[in-house]
């Protein structure tokens, strides 16, 4: 079975590849079809269904591993994959190791590093919630990605978002006067919800707590509830659980309020700075010096130059 990194140009491709992203649309002749993202351990490529039956709307579903029969192809420069048949892999069939991206900084260091933001916390507050979370989630808070599709989509990605932000917080938090603890232990915190609001052995697709609430919800309310087994009296949780609601940073991305408190507002600045630099970095991993990305949907549909150094 072909890698997708190994895909060329007007050629005949059989092989497993994973479900990312999935949408179904209407031609302008009233026929069916899918766009999806297809993955592997190597890469992703854009994939169509033409002509779409409707036994195909249990094929091409987020999270199914599929056999597949198709013809790649280029438009406008991006190479895609035309698919002619497609089933479901059973899945006790399935190599999870053919499309399981690791992060790129090692799993170890990544928790090496965790445990040493943690040493320099001393506020027992929030030292005492961080503590109950690394128990509650044991494992997962260190393999599970930081989303579905857009930004560190990998093997614990999650915990590489949370650990570059920290650093970035550590840095940045004596230049403004913000709490060191509390920035750090916000960044350590604010997408753990995503471990109750993903769920999935190999990609992760939205479970139904995740459907109905979201993990920034989700979040908000496991402080409230470790605050109180913890019979913590202080400000840190209601202060932490807001920073958890605002770090969006707005409305319209999903944010229920606004930051308003300077350890809320930053937060919510490196969520967006690490978020948008890996996305970018993603867009520009296969593009050669001179020329430009693919359009970025997330990036207000821009295509980003890489300078010839």
């Amino acid at each position: 079975m072909k890698m997708i990194a190994d895909f060329i140009d007007s050629e005949r491709v059989e092989g497993q590849y994973l479900i990312g992203n999935v949408s179904k649309g209407v031609n302008s002749i009233g026929s069916s079809y899918f766009s999806l993202e297809l993955r592997d351990a190597s890469g992703t490529i854009i994939a169509k269904r033409w002509d779409a039956k409707p036994e195909d709307d249990q094929i091409f579903l987020t999270g199914n591993v599929i056999s597949v029969v198709g013809d790649t192809n280029r438009y406008r420069d991006v190479l895609q994959l035309k698919i002619l048949s497609a089933e479901v892999v059973p899945a006790e069939k399935v190599d999870a190791t053919r499309f399981v991206k690791a992060a790129p900084i090692s799993k170890d260091e990544l928790v090496l590093r965790f445990n040493e933001h943690l040493a320099k916390i001393r506020n027992e507050d929030c030292l005492k919630i961080l503590n109950y979370m690394v128990e509650k989630f044991g494992d997962k808070l260190f393999y599970y990605p930081a989303a579905v599709s857009i930004h560190h989509e990998y093997s614990s990605g999650l915990l590489m978002h949370s650990i570059i932000m920290a650093d970035i917080a550590a840095f940045l938090a004596p230049l403004y006067d913000v709490d060191r603890d509390l920035i750090v232990t916000g960044c350590l915190l604010h997408d753990l919800g995503k471990i109750i609001e993903l769920e999935g052995p190999i990609v992760f697709r939205f479970s139904l707590e995740g459907k109905l609430f979201g993990h920034i919800c989700i979040m908000s309310a496991e402080i409230k509830k470790a605050a109180e087994l913890l019979k913590i009296e202080s400000e840190v949780p209601l202060v932490l659980a807001h920073m958890i609601l605002s770090h969006h940073g707005q409305y319209e991305y999903g944010s229920p309020v606004l930051p308003l408190t300077k350890e809320a507002l930053l937060l919510s600045f490196i969520d967006n700075l690490d978020s948008k630099m890996t996305i970018v970095d993603k867009a520009l991993s296969d593009v050669e010096e001179g020329d430009f990305s693919n359009r970025i949907f997330a990036l207000d549909n821009r295509s980003f130059y890489k300078p010839k150094i």
